[in-house]
């Protein structure tokens, strides 16, 4: 349940009510309003709710706005609502505070959910793909893998959360140029590894990591140096199968390390092999969007871009300035381009499997492919526009003691995401990666990541679930239960127990908030603020010796209630909830 949407619709409607009071009774005119709007104060001490609606109302109704708020604020009648009063405050501003009543439900609404407690089910729910990661299968995962991996998990979840059809996705690149060149690289460390490193040229822009080296021993001590004489093709393909399923391999063991499982891994090669790439450039030309030039196949980017841009409200002479060209689809040779094959994977996300929306985790350096690849679905009547949306990712710098780190202590290397995940904890990996929005840059401190103290924002929020479960442990030594399901939960009327409460009922706003700004690092700050909330509870209210022990038990009660919402906000992470530390 959103306590907290429900308590503003509610707000809003008492407002409203009252207003059309006030004009029954002639103290203000009719006219058509919009509805209030309501919004938390920053000062809590003028009301649980505040809004704007007199001042908003003045200029239409020919009042001052004070006069506006009396009028409404003396016909407010908050009778058996989830609301006590309502007051005027300032210019015109109307405050309104809740009742005890829903102070109480919230603590009752989390102990009956429990584990379910944050899930909603969002007006519209839609079927929607979360494709992340995709790295190249051709070397380890880096750290755009490793933020890319935690941001396209976690809005997946909390996509999920508030009552979405979720699928994720990793597209495999297994074919292609970058897989020609797998192919080579692998064949000349082979080739070197039988003869010499002199024995044969290594092609100049090839991949010389050590992984290559190590894919191409592998090989040779599972099948020998026969394959130097087996025909290039036949060598080349055993060669790139072998690399591919140990890099696959190693990849799924690193994400699952990391904590994501995909639904579903796509090979682009399905796609080739299928027909589909040559089908859907045969659609594009039937809807008349290509043409032969220099015996290649042409989209006219340029054109379906113009397009794309006039719609976005771009004018004329900033569309000029962009340069806009056209891509190859098919080259010379009759082999299809990367952007093809991309434009057929989307295809046959939204036409095929029926997404009504995909959404893809990409690095900051493809915001250029962004138009192209929605103008290309908009030709085929998808709209692209509309249904693919891009989250793009801000690179992450490593940092140790204020250096940039960029190499692995333990292989002298880039750091990969193996790598990192060997130095630092996971929880800690996941909590950092998604602290901050995709757009903006990302500081990954390595110091800090592995510190067990409040300075490190994972470690303080994971010891406020442990410091419960402490103080719960430390109670049932002196016969002393955590179930308390008739505590009398009125008594909970301390500032510090009342903030906490609010603190409680945000979980299900933030999970709604978080997937419709396709932005989770909202639920990182939530999770802080709320074991903030408790830190302070807890300093500020005493549990064993409360005074009675009918208040003891309704502190107890806030102290389970505070566990399971820290836990659920952590699970959206992918984050444990240790109950020792």
């Amino acid at each position: 349940m959103n306590h907290i949407a429900i308590a503003m619709n509610e707000a809003s409607r008492l407002l409203q009510r009252a207003y059309l009071a006030a004009v029954e009774a002639g103290e203000l005119s009719a006219a058509e309003l919009p509805a209030p709007s309501i919004e938390v104060p920053r000062d809590l001490a003028n009301g649980d709710y505040a809004s704007s609606f007199a001042m908003q109302s003045a200029r239409v109704l020919h009042l001052p706005p004070r006069k506006i708020a009396d009028a409404i604020c003396a016909r407010f009648s908050p009778e058996g609502t989830m609301f006590v009063s309502c007051e005027v405050a300032g210019p015109g501003f109307l405050n309104l505070r809740l009742s005890p009543a829903w102070f109480e439900g919230v603590l009752q609404n989390v102990r009956e959910e429990g584990e379910g407690y944050g899930r909603t089910a969002c007006e519209k729910p839609e079927k929607i793909m979360v494709e992340f990661v995709s790295a190249n299968p051709t070397g380890p995962m880096h750290m755009g893998n490793a933020r890319g991996g935690v941001l396209g998990d976690t809005l997946a979840e909390v996509l999920a959360r508030t009552g979405n059809d979720v699928t994720r996705e990793f597209y495999v690149n297994d074919a292609g140029n970058q897989i020609d060149k797998f192919a080579q690289s692998l064949e000349a460390r082979y080739f070197q590894l039988i003869g010499g490193e002199d024995s044969f040229p290594f092609p100049e822009d090839g991949y010389h990591g050590d992984d290559i080296r190590a894919l191409a021993e592998g090989f040779r001590a599972e099948r020998g140096d026969g394959m130097k004489d087996a025909p290039e093709q036949e060598r080349r393909e055993a060669l790139v199968a072998f690399g591919l399923v140990r890099n696959l391999e190693r990849m799924r063991a690193d994400l699952a390390r990391y904590g994501i499982e995909y639904d579903k891994w796509f090979f682009e090669s399905e796609l080739h092999n299928a027909g589909y790439v040559a089908e859907t450039v045969d659609k594009l030309t039937s809807r008349g969007w290509t043409y032969e030039k220099d015996g290649a196949l042409w989209l006219k980017t340029g054109e379906l871009l113009h397009e794309h841009f006039l719609k976005e409200g771009k004018t004329e002479a900033e569309i000029e300035k962009l340069e806009l060209k056209d891509d190859v689809l098919c080259r010379a040779n009759g082999f299809y381009t990367y952007f093809a094959a991309d434009i057929a994977y989307h295809r046959e996300k939204f036409e095929k499997r029926g997404f009504d929306r995909v959404i893809n985790i990409w690095g900051a350096d493809h915001h250029g492919h962004v138009a192209r690849l929605k103008a290309a679905l908009d030709a085929l009547g998808l709209n692209g526009t509309e249904r693919l949306e891009i989250v793009l990712m801000q690179l992450v710098r490593l940092m140790r003691d204020g250096e940039v780190v960029r190499m692995s202590k333990r292989t002298g290397k880039a750091i990969s995401l193996s790598d990192l995940l060997d130095e630092i904890p996971i929880d800690a990996a996941r909590f950092f990666f998604n602290s901050r929005a995709a757009d903006t840059h990302l500081e990954f401190d390595l110091g800090l990541a592995v510190r067990q103290d409040s300075e490190n924002p994972v470690y303080y929020v994971q010891y406020a679930h442990a410091r419960i479960h402490s103080i719960l442990r430390a109670l049932a030594q002196d016969g002393i239960g955590a179930d308390a399901p008739h505590a009398d939960l009125s008594l909970l009327t301390d500032p510090a127990e009342l903030d906490l409460i609010r603190a409680l009922a945000r979980l299900p706003e933030e999970l709604r908030l978080a997937a419709v700004s396709r932005e989770p690092s909202r639920i990182n700050r939530y999770a802080a603020e709320t074991a903030a909330a408790f830190h302070r509870f807890y300093t500020a209210c005493r549990i064993r010796e409360a005074g009675s022990d009918a208040l003891r038990d309704a502190r107890i009660t806030l102290c389970t209630c505070t566990a399971v919402v820290l836990r659920n906000a952590l699970s959206a992470l992918g984050v444990s909830a240790p109950e020792h530390m």
